[in-house]
């Protein structure tokens, strides 16, 4: 009987013993697991209080298709950029002002520049996309940093005050579909640009042609040296479409995601800290608007450039 007490009051320890042992050899694999959950739980909390969500959100539907607040803010710059060429043609004055001059100056200077890059022919067949694409992606960065861009939506109290989860406003080029689809449209243009100045045959000649002239046992080294190079161009021309759109959504994405930064960084100075910031933002959307239509405009010239020699002569 003592022994059988004694074996009873053991077990409990026993089997607690063993629990805390089964815990011990458990506690490696929770220790992996953990820190696992803790990345994933900050990344899914990170946007809705500190920081741009990385892709723009469904804030209703149209005839059952989703529509987003980068879409309403596209069409919000459309609208208005609409508004402002009917505003500023529809009573043409021999001496321009207000609306007027402003639109024939913009125009004028586009065309002049891209005149000098590509020339007189090729401007009068393409400025209508040049000139439109850099009109669009300037009001589109600019319209992005209005007050209320990403801060007004749905979202839910806090300790640390009202969270946006559902921004109703998202700047549009904040957005990779709009970035990839201007891309994507410029890389149709310039297909078709180049089939109707050089076509087919040309453009092979352009990406695999020997430049230059060589005879003797060189000729065909050279030959399989640009047909190499030509590849090679192959793929960085179809790559094109995703470095042109990652560079303007990576540009406004970044900005937009430090103006919210400097807004936090200082308790009851977010009115303040970011202002110059907003200055620099201003100039960088002038340059993204400028980079994107020049790389258009010189990557077309370079497939097209053989029908703009004669007319220089």
């Amino acid at each position: 009987m003592p022994e059988r007490a004694a074996r009873r009051t053991a077990r409990p320890e026993s089997r607690a013993g063993a629990r805390g042992h089964g815990m011990a050899r458990a506690l490696p694999d929770i220790g992996v697991r953990l820190p696992v959950l803790d990345v994933a739980v900050f990344a899914l909390a990170e946007p809705a209080g500190h920081g741009l969500p990385q892709s723009a959100v469904e804030i209703g539907r149209l005839f059952g298709l989703p529509i987003t607040n980068s879409m309403v803010v596209t069409w919000m710059v459309a609208a208005a950029l609409i508004v402002f060429a009917r505003t500023a043609t529809r009573n043409m004055a021999q001496v321009p002002g207000g609306a007027q001059n402003l639109f024939e100056w913009l125009v004028e200077s586009l065309y002049a520049l891209l005149e000098s890059i590509i020339g007189s022919h090729l401007v009068r067949k393409t400025f209508w996309f040049f000139g439109t694409i850099f009109i669009f992606i300037l009001a589109a960065n600019w319209i992005g940093l209005v007050p209320g861009v990403g801060t007004i939506g749905w979202g839910h109290q806090t300790d640390h005050g009202f969270v946006i989860d559902r921004p109703l406003l998202r700047g549009a080029n904040a957005d990779l579909n709009l970035t990839l689809a201007m891309a994507l449209v410029f890389f149709g243009c310039w297909i078709v640009w180049a089939y109707q100045e050089v076509g087919v045959r040309g453009v092979v000649k352009e990406l695999f042609g020997a430049k230059g002239e060589t005879t003797g046992f060189m000729k065909p080294l050279i030959g399989a040296v640009f047909v190499a190079a030509g590849l090679l161009e192959i793929v960085s021309i179809l790559f094109r479409p995703v470095s042109l759109s990652f560079r303007l959504y990576g540009n406004v994405f970044a900005g937009e995601n430090m103006l919210e930064a400097m807004a936090r960084i200082v308790p009851g100075l977010g009115w303040l800290l970011p202002i110059p910031f907003y200055f620099m933002e201003l100039l960088v959307g002038l340059v993204q608007a400028m980079v994107f239509m020049l790389l258009t405009a010189v990557f077309t010239l370079l497939i097209c450039q053989h029908h703009e020699e004669p007319e220089r002569t």
